[in-house]
């Protein structure tokens, strides 16, 4: 029986704790944490009691009439006071969303936990390489060539070991060259094809999980021993059932979580920088630590890859350049069925070309490449030497499609005035499309921008210079410089440009980049001023306008004969917009509520005040008990202002 009452008086205080939760919020208006809520419903009914006995001290147990139910209730109504207060001091002190709640925390904790461990194995990693001595501020001994050399080996070692996310970083900086010195270059481009592969029965498993039932089932035969392997994923041979050769990209096990730790690890680091240093912010670091992020995970769907080999083969169908053909029933998130092409990887077989035949494929890359960019907006975004191969034919193919950028026609245009404006020698063209390009600040030296930039192309765009990579380096440090943060399919460009053009360094050394692509813009782009151009847009500027024309001629025998008659008027809505409405509205009713909040709280205070009247009890009047009501409603109104106030004080 004991038992009973326990869980009968149990669920009733839970109700009731949740009750005044519930009414606390009700009367605020606004939504508050679940912790925060039934901590507030939760004094309430500690506060109810021994306020109720106050209260009820003041009646004597033969009062007669419903006396002792008005102190009840003032009783309630000031516990229910106490939650708000609660309420409205933790939204000031503590804003809602700014501390994560109980299942977030041990979430946290966990993540936190593991990038932990996570920063101790790498830092093991570097010490383990000999990179520890530079981790303490010592400045690498670059001087000789043998001790760049074996930094850089080292520094290959340990981005390797490093997992997926420091490869792909040492990918990127093999594309470096302007920032790097040549031994690091190609020590780094060693990470694209020459990753230890993973044991044959872990990739079993994934085989396995994607296709839903053994390997044996699905190929004719399958080849145990990788043909190459990636920083994501490593690729077999195999043959399907029909007799098909295929290549078979499997992702690499259990590479995502580890990849997500990394991950959440640059986006501190990122957030960390833009919050203390100016220059993170002028780049927008955060954003372009964030369109890694995503350029990454899309890289480990290779679903995505498979939708974006068939977009570029599109893009690419009257190319030399060709691209493998996906089995999209065979593929899945972690592997990838695709068309064996049969060649060599460009950088193994670029040696077996003569000079004609460099420059031909050389050529045949870039314009491919521009086509892709300029005119149809999807592009392979990471061109490097490991992702192009030379098929027997002597025709290219483009490998792994993880990497894809997608233009707008709006970008495209810009970009095609940037490359003209380039050609013309002019600064300030290529000032108004860079503009164009980037996210205008709301204060820069145009200028300043436009003697930046002609001093950039009198020192790589003159007669008897070579563009070389360190001409897109000085590109980007030009728009950094006047704080412009370049959106991240822009940036895709550049760097796709700046991979090819190393590429095409090592393919045709000595390769005029500059002048290869005015000879494309020549043949595939409209010269501005053209005579065909000029008609066109007319054209479609007069096709445009001829709703308007056609109205034209009526809507001004209205205005006339208004205006004529004395009834010319000009009709202006205001608050037309439902946003402004609402902030009207809202701003109307903070201030009815102030209003009211005031009065009640003045009535409340000369009801206090005032003597005589009826008494409720021989201690208490008529006018102090609704006094002390119109003290709490007062309260209720004013609190409901203020926790409005820190709501919107906060999200501004």
């Amino acid at each position: 029986m004991d038992a009973l009452v326990w869980v009968v008086v149990a669920a009733t205080v839970v109700l009731l704790v949740i009750g005044f939760a519930l009414a606390a919020r009700r009367l605020l208006g606004l939504r508050f944490g679940v912790v925060r809520t039934l901590l507030g419903g939760g004094l309430a009914v500690l506060l109810a009691g021994p306020v109720g006995r106050i209260l009820a001290g003041s009646v004597s147990s033969d009062e007669p009439g419903i006396a002792p139910l008005w102190f009840l209730i003032l009783a309630v109504a000031c516990a229910l006071l106490a939650s708000m207060v609660f309420l409205v001091v933790a939204e000031a002190l503590v804003p809602t969303g700014s501390v994560p709640g109980p299942v977030e925390l041990a979430r946290a904790a966990r993540r936190a936990l593991l990038r932990s461990r996570r920063y101790l194995r790498i830092t093991r990693i570097l010490i383990r390489h000999g990179l520890g001595p530079y981790l303490r501020g010592r400045a690498p001994d670059l001087d000789a060539p043998s001790s760049r050399a074996r930094l850089a080996r080292s520094l290959r070692r340990a981005l390797d070991e490093g997992g997926v996310t420091f490869v792909k970083l040492g990918q990127v900086l093999s594309t470096r060259g302007d920032l790097l010195p040549p031994e690091f270059v190609d020590e780094l481009r060693l990470l694209q094809d020459r990753v230890e592969p993973a044991p044959w029965e872990e990739i079993e498993r994934v085989l396995a999980d994607e296709l839903g039932g053994p390997v044996d089932e699905a190929f004719a035969f399958f080849e145990r021993e990788p043909l190459a392997a990636a920083s994501i994923a490593q690729v077999h041979l195999a043959r399907l059932p029909s007799g098909e050769e295929v290549v078979v990209k499997v992702q690499r096990p259990g590479i995502a979580p580890v990849v997500e730790r990394d991950l959440d690890i640059v986006a501190r680091l990122a957030r960390t920088a833009e919050r203390r240093t100016r220059w993170a912010r002028g780049v927008g670091l955060g954003d372009l630590a964030r369109g890694f992020a995503q350029a990454l995970r899309e890289e480990l769907d290779f679903r995505v890859e498979a939708t974006n080999m068939a977009a570029v083969a599109a893009t690419s169908a009257r190319s030399d350049v060709r691209t493998p053909t996906p089995y999209p029933q065979l593929s899945g998130r972690r592997l990838l069925v695709m068309e064996r092409l049969d060649g060599t990887p460009l950088g193994a077989a670029q040696d077996a070309l003569g000079d004609r035949e460099r420059r031909e494929a050389a050529t045949t890359l870039l314009h491919t490449l521009l086509e892709q960019i300029l005119l149809h907006g999807v592009f392979h975004a990471d061109p490097h030497p490991g992702n192009i191969m030379l098929l027997a034919d002597g025709r290219l193919a483009l490998l792994d499609f993880g990497s894809v950028g997608r233009l707008d026609a709006s970008v495209r245009a810009s970009l095609q005035r940037l490359l003209a404006a380039l050609d013309r020698a002019d600064p300030m063209g290529v000032g108004d499309a860079l503009l164009e390009l980037v996210p205008r600040p709301d204060e820069i030296d145009e200028r300043e921008l436009e003697r930046a930039i002609g001093r950039f192309m009198a020192r790589h765009l003159v007669p008897g210079v070579t563009p070389d990579v360190q001409m897109f380096g000085d590109l980007f440090r030009i728009v950094f410089a006047h704080g412009l943060s370049v959106p991240p399919e822009v940036a895709a460009v550049f760097r796709a440009l700046g991979t090819v053009e190393g590429t095409l360094a090592r393919l045709s050394p000595g390769f005029d980049i500059v002048e290869e692509a005015r000879g494309f813009a020549g043949r595939h782009l409209p010269v501005p001023g053209d005579r065909d151009q000029v008609r066109t847009l007319v054209t479609q500027e007069v096709v445009r306008l001829l709703p308007v024309l056609r109205r034209l001629p009526r809507s001004v025998d209205r205005i006339v004969g208004a205006a004529e008659n004395g009834r010319f008027s000009v009709n202006v809505r205001l608050l037309a917009d439902a946003r402004d409405r609402r902030h009207l509205t809202g701003l109307l009713h903070q201030v009815l509520l102030t209003v009211l909040a005031a009065t009640a709280g003045i009535m409340a205070v000369l009801l206090l005040g005032a003597g005589g009247g009826p008494r409720v009890t021989d201690a208490v009047g008529l006018y102090q008990l609704i006094g002390y009501n119109l003290l709490v409603v007062s309260g209720i109104l004013a609190l409901r202002v203020l926790v409005v106030v820190f709501r919107e004080r906060r999200e501004d």
